[in-house]
């Protein structure tokens, strides 16, 4: 009896987490795809058909919108690398006994609706909001000038939306690095420099490569951004989905789009992982 206890334990275990990812996941994956093969109209139905046009003509309509996710998502997760790691470094070796404090004012500003602070950051960057039109009033800024409805402002509001999905991972990361390797390196005549690249930040790198994942894919994804901070110019598949979906109701077409976006994600993923080297990675981690 307790050996076949021991045998059901582990299954028992990842039930509630299959049965979750079963509910949430996989069953709406499996409808989404067969939606995306439908053809109909919201008034008579959807009759699933096989129809594979769907994804060549959706493809074919909003290429532009794609591209652009991913060169503004790629921009972003760049931008994110090098704000956030700095940041990281800072609270991991200098944070002393108040490192809890510092992450936790890092965090402090997304207690608030993701919505609210993009709105926010709207009125900001508004043309006569009191940061540019004070400029402005100064004569520090031509009058013709603008941020809104420029890649600038949306990419600028991707960045700080998800900042910290790329902090926390590295400086997890560089918490776990022992100062004495550091130091050694110092002792063995290494510059600063030298011992960041050749030391602190190869041993950052499970760090940097968790927060990649974790900001790319809802980076290139996100439609609220260039809602908000956008303009027709600025036009993110996201948000085309999002309009085909709620505003046109043509399932089909906001599905393949869907399933598209996935895929592409799916193998820019891949190949950084494997331009990277995973298991050099994985390597690094665990020692």
């Amino acid at each position: 009896m307790s050996g076949l206890r021991r045998t059901l334990a582990p299954y028992v275990l990842i039930l509630p987490g299959g049965l979750w990812l079963l509910l949430f996941f996989a069953i709406p994956m499996v409808t989404m795809l067969s939606l995306s093969l439908q053809q109909g109209d919201v008034v008579s139905g959807y009759v699933f058909t096989g129809h594979w046009q769907t994804y060549v003509d959706a493809i074919a309509d909003y290429r532009t919108q794609l591209v652009r996710s991913l060169v503004y998502g790629a921009i972003a997760t760049i931008a994110l690398i090098i704000l956030a790691f700095p940041v990281a470094y800072w609270i991991a070796f200098y944070g002393g006994r108040r490192k809890a404090t510092y992450l936790f004012l890092l965090l402090l500003p997304f207690f608030v609706s993701f919505v609210l602070r993009t709105i926010s950051w709207r009125q900001i960057l508004t043309d006569d909001g009191f940061v540019l039109g004070t400029l402005k009033n100064w004569d520090l800024l031509p009058a013709a000038f603008h941020i809104l409805g420029t890649p600038f402002a949306v990419i600028a509001g991707l960045v700080y939306n998800f900042l910290p999905f790329m902090v926390l991972p590295v400086y997890v990361a560089l918490e776990r690095i022992d100062p004495r390797v550091v130091e050694a390196a110092r002792d063995l005549y290494a510059d600063p420099a030298t011992a960041f690249r050749k030391v602190i930040f190869p041993l950052a790198l499970p760090g940097v490569f968790a927060g990649v994942l974790m900001t790319f894919v809802p980076v290139s994804s996100d439609y609220v951004n260039s809602a908000v901070l956008g303009s027709s110019s600025t036009t993110m598949i996201g948000q085309v989905i999002q309009a085909q979906y709620l505003v046109s109701s043509d399932y089909p077409t906001a599905s393949a789009l869907s399933f598209a976006l996935m895929a592409v994600l799916l193998i820019g993923v891949f190949t950084y992982a494997r331009a990277l080297g995973t298991e050099d990675v994985m390597k690094v981690a665990t020692r």
